[in-house]
């Protein structure tokens, strides 16, 4: 008989899905983060972005900014979220 004041054990999630949704939230962040920065910068292409030097660290830091908060303070990513990952 189930205690109902316990709560439930969480399913384990695969891997494949964990990095599944690793690989899109780093690209969906990237496309997003690179082109904005690009279009402030002055970077844009017909191809779409070009950054280098500054803006190309600005962008690494952003994506890591990223995982980092989403991850600790706001429950999980997007696609995390959207998975089912979290």
């Amino acid at each position: 008989m189930s205690n109902p004041t316990q709560p439930e054990a969480a399913k384990p999630v695969s891997t494949t899905r964990k990095v599944f949704a690793g690989i899109l939230d780093f690209i969906f962040v990237m496309v997003i983060a690179g082109y904005a920065i690009g279009y402030m910068t002055g970077n844009v292409t017909d191809e779409g972005f070009n950054l280098k030097g500054g803006p190309a660290f600005l962008l690494f830091a952003i994506i890591i900014l990223y995982f980092v908060i989403f991850t600790r303070y706001l429950g999980g990513t997007v696609w995390q979220r959207l998975l089912g990952v979290r």
